[in-house]
């Protein structure tokens, strides 16, 4: 082998030629050319019409199409050029219109940020605003109030209220709309030289606390100049009535029967100093107008129509809407206010007289008053009695005498304590609450009896011993004739009153 080795011209112990090569400068280039490489991965796109190659790959005409850029990075303006580029730099900015942007369109409405119903002074710095409103921007928003007096002089600056603040009286009982009463304080006595002014209520949609969110401007009130009589605010007798009811929403298919004896029975109950306001949410017929007008002539009652609340889904006819603006539309007239329905009669037991259990109950604000449930269909057998002349709390004499069960009470309120009010009572009021009443007031309800046209005894039973009861309809009847000792005066009452009265 060595032989033929150097034969051949190797010399010996000699490696071959490949061998002998320098792996340095190999490396080197090798690491370059990988650096190279890197770079120009990491080159924008752009930059490839830019390369060093650009003699051998010319770069493209004006008219050829430049593949379009990723991002567009906006350069700073000179001051010279940023007024005129601002429009096409903000244009530039964000991508134009395409089909993945929706849009909302918003048509009509559900229901209005506020309705007002009515507006009154409370006191020489306060004021009252009642009215509904969207029933779910209450619920699930915030929105809020404030309130500015507006003196007529132009010299004088407006007066924002030192406090406004609302609240929701129908205890959650809302539809589409809920009850609204808003409470203005002045820091000033509004109008105090009797120049006259405005009320202006602002109704804020959010919950932002800026006077510059988004709100309206509501005139809630104008008093004329002269309007102002601090006396009237004084709440110390003499009022202008003893005693004042504010009736519900009258609704539905009235009997102008039943409401004929309620208001005779009531108002010889009350008294004459009494007066009784009825709100016709589409209830009063031309029969039950009859029934009601020789009273309003009288001035011992005021009938209000208030049949547009129909527009607004509240609940039962708005009732927690109407009580709130009698409330505070009649604040000052009476010391004590009652709330009950025209179906219900106000009774007092152990011939006790109103005046002796209004002494008893007048160091609370506001009291309650227990039912006596009766049968609305439930009369006495006898073969003898005229029933076609009788009247229907005279014949229904049999009362309810399950015990130990809740039931509706109704309820009575010195008004000037209250800043809102209830069916049932108020929860927004000074002073306490009593409920132990039963022993001084109570009330005989005839439900299902209002709105019966005809005749209302359609079963007849015996009267049972005394002390015993009578089964109907698996309810236990007590034989209970105190309304029907009472109906032959409530009749003389009504013809010395008012004359005879046809239906």
């Amino acid at each position: 082998m060595r032989k033929d080795a150097a034969a051949a011209g190797i010399a010996p112990g000699s490696a071959p030629a490949l061998l002998c090569f320098d792996l340095k400068p190999f490396l080197a280039a090798l690491t370059v050319l990988t650096l190279l490489a890197a770079a120009w991965q990491l080159r924008p796109y752009h930059s490839v019409l830019a390369s060093p190659f650009s003699a051998a790959c010319p770069q493209p005409t004006a008219g050829a199409s430049l593949p379009r850029a990723l991002a567009i990075h906006a350069k700073k303006a000179s001051p010279a050029s940023s007024s005129a580029t601002t429009n096409s730099t903000a244009s530039s900015s964000s991508p134009p219109p395409g089909p993945e942007r929706r849009e909302f369109r918003a048509v009509g409405s559900a229901a209005a940020l506020f309705v007002q119903m009515g507006a009154y002074r409370g006191g020489p710095y306060t004021f009252a605003v009642v009215g509904l409103a969207s029933k779910p921007t209450h619920v699930y928003g915030k929105p809020w109030f404030r309130c500015e007096w507006e003196p007529n002089v132009a010299s004088s600056p407006p007066m924002r209220a030192a406090k406004t603040y609302h609240m929701l009286p129908d205890w959650g009982y809302g539809r589409v709309y809920t009850v609204v009463v808003v409470n203005c304080t002045f820091p000033r006595v509004p109008n105090a030289d009797n120049a006259g002014g405005k009320l202006i209520l602002y109704a804020h949609y959010g919950p932002s606390r800026s006077p510059a969110s988004r709100h309206e401007r509501i005139v809630a009130l104008e008093e004329s100049p002269g309007a102002y009589d601090e006396a009237a605010f004084r709440g110390t007798p003499p009022h202008r009535y003893d005693y004042l009811y504010c009736g519900s929403s009258l609704y539905g298919n009235l009997s102008a029967a039943r409401v004929r004896e309620w208001m005779a029975y009531h108002a010889r109950f009350f008294g004459a100093r009494s007066h009784f306001v009825f709100h016709d949410a589409g209830g009063v017929s031309p029969a039950v107008r009859a029934a009601l007008q020789p009273w309003v002539r009288a001035g011992r009652a005021t009938l209000q129509d208030v049949r547009a609340q129909a527009e607004y889904d509240g609940w039962y006819y708005n009732q927690f809407l109407v009580v709130n603006d009698c409330l505070h539309r009649y604040r000052h007239a009476a010391k004590w206010t009652f709330f009950f329905d025209v179906d219900e009669y106000i009774f007092l037991p152990d011939g006790r007289t109103l005046e002796d259990v209004l002494a008893e109950l007048e160091p609370y604000t506001q009291f309650t008053i227990e039912q006596n449930p009766m049968s609305s269909k439930l009369c006495v057998n006898n073969p003898e009695a005229d029933y076609s002349n009788q009247w229907g709390f005279e014949k229904l004499v049999f009362r309810n005498s399950i015990t130990g069960v809740r039931r509706d009470r109704k309820y009575a309120i010195q008004a000037k304590n209250a800043y809102a009010t209830g069916v049932h009572m108020s929860e927004n009021a000074i002073g306490n609450t009593t409920h132990k009443t039963e022993h001084l007031i109570r009330y005989y309800h005839y439900h299902n009896t209002i709105n019966v046209l005809g005749e209302v005894c359609r079963e007849f039973v015996s009267v049972p011993p005394k002390g015993g009861l009578t089964w109907s309809d698996k309810t236990p009847w007590y034989y209970d004739d105190s309304m029907k000792r009472v109906a032959d005066a409530v009749r003389e009452f009504e013809r010395d009153t008012i004359g005879d009265v046809r239906l």
